[in-house]
Order: structure tokens, then sequence, then C-alpha cells
């Protein structure tokens, strides 16, 4: 038998997986110290995503990937033998404590000290991310367990010594807490710097906040003790269970479609159902402070930087009030209430004025006055979320019983991705998205050209690869991507699936095929450069000129008149 590659194993385990959780999904529950679950384990480890750094090491606890995962999952997970995995249940009226994590808008529940229900609204991506957050956290907990057994079938003087810590009542400081770390230290098999920086990162971005997660020492000793309760009880075993309401919603667009509803309500209440409507997936400032930012320095008093990335440092910390500024000249808002977690800005371009511009913005006034073009601006969807979203978003509608299609002129992504030539900070111009774990590619006809950006600027253009989640990527599959025939430039979760959505509407004659599309992305990451994963951090002020560079070339795409076509013979 011929001998498989290193990115063909990588691609197998990945579809593994893929093929596993669907058919978990459809069988009710699983337990990952079952057969099903085993195997389940096996192919996250076969196909060892970077984000989950040593994983597969089991000398070692992955303290980086910890800190990933902790930020987006629930607070106390790490206790609960009883994880459920539901659609709709509603709990607004009962004692369960709702937590949400600190870097993902999902919804979960705590029914005791031992069972969290998440609550699905994102889609199949969501499941895929938080089945793959689990399975990390039960692999780290059997190494944990591991380490603290000693041959008489006792634990270590560390586990003991870890015990006291973790239940202790003040906060350890001094040598106290330098003994501390270094009992953990020796638990987690790295050194004292890396456990320390760990334990630091808790401490800052959990302990601090409310509804977050608890602190390292709390962490590490509750999964390895989940280990010894299941193995001293086979009631204690994990169990994942997927409720008949989350079967029955998958391929159906429950909160997509109250959300699309909801979004198309605002713009017929306010007589914007005939205007050109360019609809642009991107965050909820940077469309905002470009188009309104300047005027709310002007009236405040303040300077207006000359230059246009200044000029946004100068305005990031007053978002309420240019909210508040911009209601006067075309701006509105909604707040998501269907659970979808994607809020929506409108702005009517006909009511800005010259004043609210930065100077360096190119914009044809008459051509608003005229045509009058409105911005919906939706916030980031989660991977097949887009799909939903988008589907429900382009077909008609019944309003006030009449039949309302909104005339589309645009699709603008800016999205976050990761990077496979360049760096953080580097943006990529999509030419085609490859879906990860099937054989559906889609051809992007960009109105969008590198001559757009400022000169010089580091600007990929090829296809992207739509993966299944940010947290199942591997170095190999990617690095094949990049070196083979596809040449992809990059890996995000989002496009290929509005453009199926997109293919989907002018299909079935909801909107014409005269659509632009423009994507854009700016690196947040390489994940084939160590330290730059997702998993070294954020992007913090660096990221600034990306994000309004592609902000800046979609609003002006929105604003001017077309260029006249050019007749090549």
């Amino acid at each position: 038998m011929e001998e498989l590659s290193k990115s063909q194993r990588a691609r197998l385990a990945i579809r593994t997986f893929k093929t596993m959780a669907d058919a978990l999904i459809l069988r009710g529950y699983y337990k990952p110290s079952g057969k099903s679950g085993e195997k389940f384990s096996e192919s996250l480890k076969l196909f060892n995503p970077e984000i989950y750094g040593t994983m597969s090491d089991a000398r070692i606890v992955e303290l980086k990937g910890l800190e990933y995962v902790m930020d987006r999952m629930p607070r106390g997970i790490e206790k609960c033998n009883r994880i459920i995995l539901t659609a709709d249940e509603d709990f607004h009226d009962t004692s369960f404590e709702k937590v949400t994590p600190l870097k993902r808008r999902r919804q979960s529940y705590i029914v005791s000290e031992k069972e969290i229900c998440f609550v699905i609204s994102h889609g199949l991506t969501e499941i895929y991310d938080i089945l793959a957050h689990i399975t990390f956290l039960n692999i780290e907990a059997q190494k944990i367990y591991g380490q603290i057994c000693n041959k008489d079938g006792g634990t270590c003087s560390e586990w003991n010594d870890l015990q006291k810590a973790a239940n202790q009542q003040h906060l350890l400081e001094g040598a106290e807490l330098d003994q501390a770390i270094w009992n953990l230290s020796i638990i987690v098999g790295r050194t004292y710097r890396e456990t320390r920086d760990s334990y630091e990162y808790l401490e800052l971005h959990h302990n601090k906040k409310e509804n977050s997660n608890n602190g390292l020492f709390s962490i590490i000793y509750s999964m390895g003790q989940k280990v010894i309760e299941e193995i001293e009880s086979r009631d204690d075993l994990l169990t994942i269970y997927f409720t008949p309401s989350l079967q029955e919603m998958i391929g159906h667009h429950k909160y997509a479609s109250l959300w699309a509803e909801n979004v198309k309500h605002h713009l017929y209440d306010r007589g914007l159902q005939d205007r050109p409507l360019h609809v642009v997936s991107a965050n909820m400032h940077s469309m905002k402070n470009i188009f309104y930012g300047a005027g709310y320095l002007k009236i405040s008093g303040r300077n207006v930087p000359e230059d246009l990335y200044d000029m946004i440092s100068e305005v990031r910390d007053f978002d309420r009030e240019i909210d508040l500024y911009a209601a006067d000249f075309g701006f509105s808002s909604l707040v998501d209430t269907t659970e979808s977690t994607i809020d929506v800005m409108v702005i009517d371009t006909a009511k800005n004025t010259p004043f609210n511009l930065h100077e360096s913005i190119q914009c044809d006034f008459s051509y608003l006055e005229k045509e009058q073009p409105v911005i919906l601006v939706i916030d980031y969807a989660f991977g097949t979320q887009a799909f939903d979203i988008l589907d429900e978003l382009l077909c008609p509608c019944l309003l006030d019983e009449k039949t309302v299609t909104f005339n589309i002129v645009s699709i603008n992504v800016m999205g976050k991705a990761g990077t496979l030539p360049g760096k953080k900070g580097d943006i990529m111009l999509a030419t085609a998205h490859v879906m990860e774990g099937t054989t559906n590619n889609y051809i992007v006809d960009n109105d969008l050209d590198i001559n757009d950006f400022d000169e010089g600027y580091p600007i990929h253009v090829g296809p992207m690869v739509t993966v299944l989640g940010t947290s199942l990527q591997n170095r190999d599959v990617l690095n094949k991507f990049h070196t083979s025939n596809w040449k992809a430039v990059g890996l995000e979760m989002e496009g290929g699936h509005f453009q199926r959505a997109i293919s989907a509407a002018i299909i079935q004659g909801h909107i014409s095929r005269t659509v632009k599309t423009r994507y854009a992305y700016y690196a947040s990451d390489n994940p084939l450069l160590s330290g730059q994963t997702l998993a070294s951090g954020s992007m913090g002020v660096e990221g600034i000129a990306p994000t309004y560079m592609i902000t800046r070339v979609l609003l002006e795409k929105i604003v001017n008149p077309l260029p006249p076509a050019v007749c090549e013979l």
C-alpha cells in the first residue's frame, strides 16, 4: 500500500472528524472515553491543529492552547461531566445562570456545578468548534491524570499541594505563589516561566472580569479531578448530548430567518426598500468611524489629524458618542434580539455631508444625492452561519401584505483571516474560495484590485481556503494548499459560505448577476509561522492600518460612480 504524505493523512483526519461529528449529532450522544469518543479524539490528534500546539505530546500539557480554549468556553467547563448541545431551549425564566465566554459570542447556561448547556444558534461550525475544544480539554485532562498518579495508585505530593492552592480562599503572593507555580509546573511538564505566564494571563483576563473563567490552579485541578472521578465511578463519565431540537434545526435557518426579518423591517420602516443597497460584512466600528469620525472630532473641538489612521486612533474611545452624533446624518443601528448575535448598522449616505468625511476619502456627493445608496453593515458571522444569514437576507419578503424585493447592488466582505505567504497585518484579495473537507470550490469575480490600496502595502492575491473552524487547522494541509497548484494565499471561515448564498440567490433570481462582489481580508495570524498563530494574541494597534484601508476602499467603491467600461480590442 502506498504510504500517505503528512498532508494526506491530515486531510483524511479532518474528513474523519467532520464525518464522525455529523454522525454523533444524529446518534444523540457520545462519551469521550468510549469507543466512538476515542476514535474522535484520535482524529483530532492525527491532524494536530496548530491552535492546540503540543496536544499530541503526552509528556506535557499544552498551556497556550488551554488559554485559547478558556477564552472561548464558558466558566466552569473544566468541571462538567454532562454537556448538552441544544437548539431552542428557553432558559430566560429559569434560575440557570447564563454565561458568555470572554472571546466568543455563544450562549450557555450553568444547569448545575457539573452540567452545562450550550444553545446553538450559529450552525454546524459552532458545533464543530465546541466539540473540538471539549475533545482538547479531555485529552489534556488525561495527560494531567497520567502525571499525578504514582505507582501505588495514589496521587503525588504535587497534586495534594495543587489541591490546597486551588481551594485557597486568599490570594497567593510572594514565596507562597512561587512555590505553588513551581509545583504546578512539575505536573504540567512545563518550565516555571511558561507556567507563570499562563497563570498571569488567566488572572489578568479572566479572574478580574465577570462571567470569565477560573484561575490556572483551579482549572488544572478540576481537569485532573474529573478524570479521577470518572475512573472511580462510571456514573461520572463525561457525556455530551445532542437534543432532538438541535438535530431538527440543522439545515433550517431558524435564527437566521428571524434575524433577516428584523433587518428587513428595520430598512422598510425607514422607507429604504427601493434604494440601492450595499451589504457589508465587517466589524461594528470601522465603517461608522470612517464615515462620521472627522465630523465628530470637529464639533467636539478636537483637531482632525491629516493621516486617516491617526484620526482613527483619536476616535476609537468615543463609540457611543459617535453613534449619537451620526444619528443626525442617516445612521441607525439594530441590536440583535434573535440569539444570532449579529448586530446591524444602516447608513443612509444621502444624509451625510462633506463636513463629516476625512479629507483623504474620495466621495462624489452629487452621485450620493442622485443615487442615494444605502449601506447595510452586518457584524461578523461564524462559519456556516454566513450562508444562513445571507441566504435569508437576499430573499424577497412579505411586508404590509406585499412582496418586497430589495435592490442589492453589491456584497462586500471584509474578513479577518490567516495568511499563508505573509505576516500579521497583510491584506489578501480572494480570487476563489476553496472549501476544506468538501469538493466545493467557488470562483470569485472580485471587484477589488491591488491598485485600489495604498501603494507598497503587502497584498496577496489568490484563492482563500474556507476552513471548518478556527481550531481545525493543520500546518501540513495549509502548506499543501499554499505550495501546490491551488496557490492559496490565506484561510478564513465565512467567505465560501457567503459565496454559496450569492450563487444560490442568483440562480433563484433573487439578485442580479451584475451584483458586485468584493472580498478583502486582513491577516490576524499566520498559522505556518511559530509565534504568529491565533494563540499568540490579538493584533492590537497594528490592526488599524489594514482594517481601515480595506474599509476606505470598500466605502469609496460605494460612494462613487462606477468607472466607465473600457472596451478591450
